[in-house]
């Protein structure tokens, strides 16, 4: 599973979990969300983009992605819980890794690429329980950057 960094470039999962944990003790008195977020583009195929972020709150952050592509998902319904079992899954992967590097206290959440406007508030209830129901928090438009705008930014 390999990620890219805007800055550092290609990295693998766990060089991504190290850079991470990195920059958390670099400032351990300050606080930090971890953000999973998933979105996608279809046009021939359908792109998806999970990004990994660390924000330190009031002072910005670090952001990772990875890049998949399946073919054209043409319904809203399969894409966006197709985005938001690629989010969960990523998700456990993170917090397994938090967990064992003794950060389990860090707040994890999963931006999801739906809200209260448009097509996908149909989909708010079940979504949202999909992911509390794993354990997780879970944050919907307008205040899913993580998914709304950073995965969105690499998937055209």
């Amino acid at each position: 599973m390999m990620f890219v960094s805007p800055t550092k470039g290609k990295m693998t999962l766990d060089q991504v979990f190290k850079d991470l944990i990195s920059y958390v003790e670099s400032d351990p008195d300050a606080n930090y969300n971890v953000i999973i977020g998933t979105d996608s583009h279809a046009k021939d195929e359908t792109c998806f983009v999970t990004a990994i972020i660390v924000h330190q709150i009031g002072k910005g952050g670090r952001y990772y992605y990875r890049k998949t592509r399946q073919r054209k998902i043409t319904s809203l319904r399969q894409k966006i819980f197709f985005e938001t079992a690629m989010s969960l899954d990523c998700a456990s992967k993170v917090a397994s890794k938090l967990s064992e590097n003794g950060h389990s206290d860090l707040n994890l959440e999963i931006h999801l690429d739906i809200g209260p406007n448009g097509q996908t508030k149909e989909l708010i209830r079940e979504i949202v329980g999909m992911v509390v129901g794993s354990g997780f928090d879970a944050r919907i438009k307008p205040w899913s950057c993580g998914a709304s705008k950073v995965a969105d930014k690499h998937t055209k």
